[in-house]
């Protein structure tokens, strides 16, 4: 089975599940889904049971549903190919970087795998997109990443030192609140307090200590 054999709901719901378990360590529940997709718990079970049948997911009553070898695998294409896309968006054609969320999510259900690798030998194969997130490889293995796993920026103390690891691109307006406080990827930052008083922001970037960040 290719990527290209599943609906775009389909696509949809291994990439999400994948990336909330990236950010969370833990897949994401009935009800989380839900709010992700903006539909009842009635249809993310319905759909869940059909990509169980699928061999795409697992799931146990009263458990959120996990992703197989074959649904992680799936994920990882349209993870990859969202990525690629963002990148591209930003780096080739000039939008910001909290414009390009929308855009990847419609353009990634079209865009064939030539046109991936084009863009892909075109950016000089980019290991992270604007956001610092991880874009797998074309056989589906994640850039290594440091030793250390990064925090919450709401983890941090007033007055520290921390490098900015990556910004969650869920929320346009977060990522623009991000960009006015200096909050990209790569950028070593002491915290202060406005930005730790702002809770989706807070929540939304993930740092080390700057003393780490090379780890």
């Amino acid at each position: 089975m290719d990527i290209d054999d599943l609906t775009p709901v389909a696509q949809d719901y291994v990439k999400a599940i994948w990336a909330a378990a990236e950010w969370d360590s833990q897949p994401p529940s009935a009800a989380q889904l839900a709010e992700r997709f903006g539909t009842s718990r009635a249809a993310v079970t319905d759909t869940v049971r059909r990509l169980t049948a699928q061999g795409l997911l697992t799931h146990e009553p009263y458990r959120p549903a996990e992703l197989t070898d074959l649904g992680r695998r799936l994920a990882l294409q349209m993870v990859r190919r969202h990525r690629l896309i963002e990148t591209y968006l930003v780096e080739a054609v000039g939008y910001a970087w909290d414009e390009v969320h929308d855009e990847a999510e419609r353009l990634e259900h079209a865009v064939s795998d030539l046109f991936l690798d084009r863009i892909d030998r075109l950016l000089e194969h980019p290991q992270q997109d604007p956001h610092g997130d991880p874009i797998p490889s074309a056989d589906g293995v994640l850039p290594p990443l440091s030793s250390s796993r990064p925090a919450a920026l709401a983890d941090a103390e007033t007055g520290s030192s921390v490098t900015v690891v990556r910004v969650s691109d869920a929320d346009p307006a977060v990522l623009g609140r991000a960009r006015e406080h200096g909050l990209l990827p790569g950028a070593r930052v002491t915290v202060g307090a406005d930005a730790l008083a702002d809770e989706g922001l807070a929540a939304a970037v993930l740092v080390r200590p700057t003393d780490a960040a090379a780890d």
